[in-house]
C-alpha cells in the first residue's frame, strides 16, 4: 500500500500494551499507519511491564491511546477517531487460569468481542483482524493442523472462548457484511513475553536457581512462533483486508515446526548458560499434547513467511530478559 494511503487508514489495536500488541503498534507506526490503542491494564501481570512495553511508541505523534474496559461496551464511544480497521488482540489468555475462572473468559473474550463487533456496526467500520488461538484444535490427532479441521472438541474454557468468538465473528460477517480474518496464533514468544508463559517463567526460575515445574515427561510439543513473525502475519492480514471485500477467512499463524518441552528447556539452558533444576509433575487438565500449524493457507492468502528459527528467537529473548533483569537489579 502506498504511504499516502496508509496515512488515511487508521488502525485500532486492542490490547496495545500487551506482548503482541505493543510489538504490532511499533511495526504499524514504523510502516506509516496511524494507530489508536486500547488497553485496560488488566492486572493478570505487572502494569509496570505493560507501561514499559509501550515506551517505544506511546509518545508517537500518530498514536493515540484510550484506557478502557471492552467488557463495558459503552466505553468504546469515547473513541473519537475515524478507524478503518480493528486488530482485536485484547482478552484473557491462558489455559489453566480459564479452568479456575471460566466466567471471566466468557466476559473478557466473548462479550468483549461482541462489543467490538457492535461498535464496528455503529461506526461503519468494516474490517476486523481477530486474534484466535491454536488451542481451538484441542488434542486433534491429525497433524499438522489445517484450518478446515473439525474444532468441536476443545478441552479448556479458554479454547472454547476463542472458538465461540470465531463463530460470533462469522455471524456478524453474514448479517452485516463485515470483512473478518480469524488469525490462530501458535505459542508466540520473544522479548516482552508474558511472565506466565513457559519460556519466560522457566528462565526466571533458573536465574533464581529455583526448580522449574515440568508437567509430564517433556514429550509435549509446541509450535513456537517468534513474535516478529506473528506481527508480520498480522500486518499482512491487515493489508489483505484493505485490498479485499466480502472476506471471511481463518488462517494459522505458526512456524510449522513443533519443539518438544524437553528440547525447549535444553535450548534455554544452552542459550542462557544456566542448568535447570527439574521438578517433575503430572500433566495438567486442559493442556494439549502438541500444536503444529499447517501454514500453507496463510502463505497463499497473505504471503505469510516466518523467518526466525526457534534458536534465533530464543537467543533474542534471553538477551532481552537479561537486560531487563540487570535493570531491575540496578533499580
Amino acid at each position: 500500500m502506498k504511504q499516502e494511503n496508509k496515512r488515511k487508514q487508521k488502525i485500532l489495536v486492542t490490547g496495545c500494551a500487551g506482548f503482541i500488541g505493543s510489538h504490532l503498534c511499533e511495526r504499524l507506526l514504523q510502516v506509516g499507519y496511524p494507530v489508536v490503542g486500547i488497553d485496560n491494564f488488566d492486572p493478570f501481570y505487572s502494569i509496570d511491564q505493560k507501561m514499559e512495553n509501550m515506551e517505544g511508541f506511546k509518545r508517537h505523534k500518530a498514536f493515540s491511546f484510550y484506557q478502557l474496559d471492552l467488557c463495558q461496551g459503552a466505553t468504546l464511544q469515547r473513541v473519537q477517531e475515524d478507524v478503518s480497521l480493528i486488530v482485536h488482540l485484547a482478552g484473557k489468555a491462558g489455559v489453566r487460569p480459564s479452568i479456575e475462572d471460566p466466567q471471566g473468559y466468557i466476559d473478557s473474550n466473548i462479550s468483549a468481542t461482541r462489543n467490538i463487533l457492535d461498535f464496528m456496526n455503529k461506526r461503519g467500520i468494516k474490517k476486523l483482524a481477530f486474534a484466535s488461538s491454536s488451542s481451538v484444535y484441542g488434542n486433534n490427532k491429525l497433524v499438522p493442523f489445517t484450518e478446515d479441521q473439525n474444532v468441536d472438541h476443545v478441552i479448556s474454557p479458554y479454547a472454547f472462548s476463542k472458538k465461540a468468538c470465531e463463530l460470533l465473528n462469522h455471524s456478524y460477517h453474514h448479517l452485516y457484511n463485515l470483512d473478518i480474518v480469524n488469525m490462530r496464533f501458535f505459542t508466540v514468544f520473544g522479548p516482552r513475553q508474558r511472565p506466565d508463559l513457559a519460556i519466560h517463567k522457566f528462565l526466571n526460575l533458573m536465574m533464581k536457581e529455583e526448580a522449574i515445574p515440568v508437567f509430564g515427561e517433556g514429550s509435549t510439543a509446541r509450535d513456537y512462533t517468534y513474535v516478529e513473525d506473528t506481527v508480520d502475519g498480522i500486518l499482512k492480514t491487515c493489508e489483505y483486508l484493505f485490498a479485499n471485500k466480502n472476506v471471511f477467512e481463518t488462517i494459522n499463524l505458526g512456524n510449522s515446526y513443533p519443539i518438544r518441552l524437553s528440547e525447549m528447556i535444553e535450548s534455554i539452558a544452552k542459550t542462557s548458560g544456566i542448568r535447570p533444576i527439574i521438578n517433575r509433575m503430572p500433566m495438567q487438565a486442559g493442556d494439549v499434547n502438541q500444536t503444529f500449524a499447517n501454514i500453507r493457507k496463510a502463505q497463499d492468502l497473505i504471503g505469510y513467511d516466518p523467518k526466525f528459527s526457534f534458536e534465533e528467537g530464543m537467543k533474542l529473548f534471553v538477551e532481552w530478559f537479561k537486560r531487563i533483569h540487570i535493570k531491575e537489579i540496578v533499580a
